[in-house]
């Protein structure tokens, strides 16, 4: 996917001994605010824009200087290797209209035109953990011969639904930490290629809690923050912001929460010794609660037990040892829902056609 403004005007490109002159011309001609300038190998040796022009006049160039003393010697570039994902994530984080396409001699290839990449969503690198291990206990008789993550919202697992939002987020690598009737789990998503992404597996020999499997986590896939999910929940969390959010906060993990509120079914009495103090009609109580869903960076995976249970609590009260304000919290505003009990199952069958049609 590459513009074809390169094939319909050559003249772009340029030697280096090409006049100013020249590259305005072709600037103002093609109406492309920027000229090319490559080697007889068509290596691409630097860019001119309309600013580097402006700049060389300003500085007293004339207009029968060559294009090599104006150019700019470094410019932003994609490889012909890259992936669309990977040339859209570059126009993100250098904004402009057209960047040369180059192969791994530096030879020019192409233009890609952001146009062509503007409504591709942005990919992330970071690996998703996605804890599906547990027995789910509060399900049986549900779960009695199948996993918590493998029960049916549907005509798909809840796991199914929550890796497919995950990939609509912009995600494609996947690590899921499996125990109980783990082979469920692995015959039915592979290696992801069903879903166009590249799912791993880590198994918990026992049981290791809600953190301990991630001491599992090959070192190969440490290279940026882990997104840490419960296998259980149904969620439209906004992972891009919660990314930006634990990036920002410079925090060593970041902990999504969740407000629940309960309200009391009585009028609650207030006393001050034996007399009234004051007296509520059924007061509604707001937590702040644990949502399920972590960021952390690598580093903090050494501070977890080895070959032991080891769950989150721990874990965060492990991270806080060593920086006391190292955890963060991510406020959830947007649908969320911990599949615990049947309770939870019965709202999640009711909800998740919504879901789906809202997706």
């Amino acid at each position: 996917m590459s513009s074809d403004l390169l094939k319909k005007h050559p003249q772009i490109a340029m030697p280096p001994t090409a006049k100013l002159r020249a590259a305005m011309k072709v600037m103002t001609e093609v109406r492309f605010s920027a000229a090319l300038v490559v080697d007889k190998e068509r290596r691409l040796l630097g860019i001119i824009t309309d600013i580097d022009v402006r700049k060389a006049l300003l500085a007293g160039k004339n207009l029968d200087c060559p294009v090599s003393e104006v150019m700019n010697p470094k410019p932003v570039t994609v490889s012909d290797e890259m992936t669309p994902e990977q040339i859209s994530n570059a126009f993100r984080e250098r904004p402009r209209a057209h960047i040369p396409i180059v192969d791994r001699r530096g030879r020019l290839k192409g233009l890609a035109a952001m146009v062509d990449y503007a409504l591709i969503p942005k990919r992330f690198p970071n690996r998703i953990v996605v804890m599906a291990g547990g027995y789910g206990k509060r399900l049986l008789p549900l779960t009695e011969n199948t996993p918590k993550p493998m029960l049916r919202l549907g005509d798909k697992p809840i796991l199914e639904h929550l890796l497919e939002q995950l990939i609509s987020s912009g995600f494609g690598h996947f690590v899921f930490t499996v125990n109980y009737l783990a082979e469920q789990i692995e015959r039915h998503f592979g290696d992801g290629s069903r879903w166009g992404v590249e799912i791993d597996y880590v198994a918990e020999e026992k049981p290791l809690g809600t953190a301990g499997a991630l001491r599992l986590v090959p070192a190969r896939h440490l290279k940026d923050p882990l997104l840490v999910v419960n296998g259980d929940i149904l969620t439209k969390v906004n992972f891009a912001a919660l990314l930006d959010f634990h990036k920002t906060e410079q925090a060593l993990a970041t902990l999504c929460v969740k407000h629940h509120e309960i309200q009391v079914p009585y009028g609650v009495v207030e006393l001050n010794e034996h007399r009234l103090e004051a007296f509520v009609e059924k007061p509604v109580q707001r937590w702040l609660v644990n949502a399920g869903i972590y960021v952390v960076e690598p580093k903090t995976l050494r501070w977890l037990p080895r070959n032991r249970r080891c769950d989150m609590p721990e874990f965060i009260s492990a991270i806080r040892k060593r920086r006391k304000d190292g955890v963060a919290c991510f406020p959830i505003q947007e649908y969320w829902l911990d599949i615990g009990g049947h309770k939870e199952f019965e709202r999640a069958n009711g909800e998740f056609e919504a879901l789906s049609d809202n997706a």
